[in-house]
């Protein structure tokens, strides 16, 4: 295996392969990543908090390597923290400013996971106020851009990482989903991204900010990485995935295997769809999907346009509105749930969605309760329809980066102006409702060179065959392209 130093590009498990093997030392690895953030960081703001701490922790990589000693898969591979999770010493603000001078006194779980796996934290990367947006632009950091076009949003609210990743600023970024907060910035900015089964993966020590309330959201919400192919995504999950203690949620089920070998095109099976009923897509994005079919055909994979009976993209998205928007109301003060119930939700337009949430807002138990029972039907449906298939590929979201804008705006989707939360969320949302894993893989650009993902969504607890899909998708459609320039 050769790396070139310079390129900053290599992968997490070839860096780790390289270390290991003597041919680069954690050091080395760590001086690159800096020189390279050093470099390109001022124009893309996508690290934002810088671990002073990371050079120490390489040279005792570096030292433990020499003694025969081996800290686990990452050992001395630099990596990213999104700026939500708790990273003892570093600060944790979620993009809010009461908590900028925030600084954690423990580790989130996927932070205590990887560094015992050997990794070397280089910082943590920009979110926008508390993650809840599909832009990145934090009141504390200021916006993040896109490598691909400076003038483009790299997404949210995992935009930080998922620009740091397209621009060879780290190998593996560490990410939370609510709503499409891992796919949307890996669509946007041409990288890998897993949302894992919900539950799989701990979120403790995931915005728990000080004078925060206690933890409201228990559904909808994954962990899971970003990285520059699928192998990194299966890596990193070995790694998070399990139980903790921390959070009773989450099973002991079978861990994934950390390697396996993809199937054979002829093995496997895609349900696909360009567009879902009530859903806008551009007509590049669906290009996009449907020049992905027909190379997933024509390399020998079963392929079918096709979607689960009755699947209700608007239900969907009121009946996400309304659990999230009770989880996170019920722990909310009276004064700002009726200011937010009775504005317009958070600036984000009239739809079904914001309907739900600002309905949620103001839910009595029993109904929500029958919420969660309508959830279990949709849950039913698709697991049904995935029974024939191993993923069910669409659109990751109706566009590719869009240039920055007030949030909320609506978006111009083939010239028809678009409700926000719609023209960008509306086809990750469903499947934070239903708790499918699901990898968005680069499939494609624009005519005017923005990438184009498309997401895999596969059958709950399913995560290693869909990564083993993901694999052989990946190698059909094409390895991860570096922006021009980088």
């Amino acid at each position: 295996m050769t790396i070139d130093p310079g390129s900053g590009f290599a992968t997490a498990a070839d860096l780790a392969a390289a270390i290991r093997g003597g041919e680069l030392s954690a050091v080395d690895a760590y001086d690159l990543h800096v020189a390279r953030l050093s470099r390109l960081n001022p124009s893309l703001n996508a690290v934002v908090i810088p671990n002073p701490q990371a050079r120490d922790r390489a040279l005792a990589a570096d030292a433990a390597l020499a003694r025969g000693e081996s800290w686990g898969l990452l050992h001395g591979v630099p990596v990213t923290i999104k700026d939500i999770f708790d990273v003892q010493g570093l600060r944790n603000t979620a993009g809010y400013l009461p908590a900028r001078d925030n600084v954690s006194t423990t580790n989130a779980t996927v932070v205590q996971r990887v560094l015992d796996a050997g990794a070397v934290i280089l910082g943590k990367t920009n979110v926008p106020l508390l993650c809840y947006d599909w832009q990145c632009d934090s009141p504390i950091f200021g916006r993040t851009n896109n490598p691909w076009n400076l003038d483009r949003t790299p997404g949210g609210s995992t935009g930080g990482g998922a620009a740091a990743l397209a621009a060879g600023l780290t190998p593996l970024e560490i990410g939370s989903d609510a709503a499409g907060s891992i796919r949307i910035p890996a669509h946007f900015c041409g990288v890998f991204g897993l949302k894992p089964t919900e539950h799989r993966v701990s979120g403790a020590g995931h915005g728990e900010l000080p004078g925060a309330p206690p933890r409201g959201l228990r559904h909808m919400v994954s962990f899971g990485p970003l990285a520059r192919n699928v192998a990194d995504l299966r890596l990193a999950l070995t790694l998070l995935e399990g139980p903790d203690g921390r959070h009773s949620e989450v099973p002991p089920v079978p861990p994934i295997a950390p390697m396996r070998e993809p199937p054979a095109a002829g093995e496997v099976r895609i349900a696909w769809m360009d567009a879902l009923p009530q859903g806008p897509v551009a007509s590049e994005t669906a290009h996009v999907v449907r020049a992905a079919a027909a190379s997933l055909e024509a390399a020998g994979c079963t392929v079918e346009r096709i979607g689960p009976p009755d699947f209700d993209l608007q239900d969907a998205l009121e009946l996400w509105g309304e659990i999230n928007g009770f989880e996170m109301g019920v722990m909310t003060p009276a004064p700002i749930r009726m200011l937010l119930r009775h504005g317009t939700y958070f600036g984000l337009g009239r739809t079904r969605w914001t309907r739900g949430l600002r309905g949620g807002l103001a839910m009595d138990p029993k109904r929500f309760v029958r919420a969660l029972a309508a959830r279990d039907g949709m849950i039913a449906a698709l697991e049904l329809f995935l029974d024939r298939f191993d993923a069910w590929m669409l659109p990751v979201s109706p566009t590719a980066a869009f240039p920055h804008m007030r949030s909320g705006k609506p978006i111009l989707i083939d010239g028809v102006k678009v409700a926000y939360t719609t023209a960008v969320g509306a086809y990750s949302a469903p499947f934070n409702l239903t708790g499918n894993p699901v990898v968005t893989v680069p499939a494609g650009q624009t005519s005017d060179g923005m990438p184009v993902g498309v997401q895999l969504i596969g059958r709950r607890w399913g995560d290693d065959a869909l990564l083993a899909t993901a694999e052989r998708v990946s190698l059909i459609l094409g390895p991860f392209r570096a922006p021009p320039g980088y």
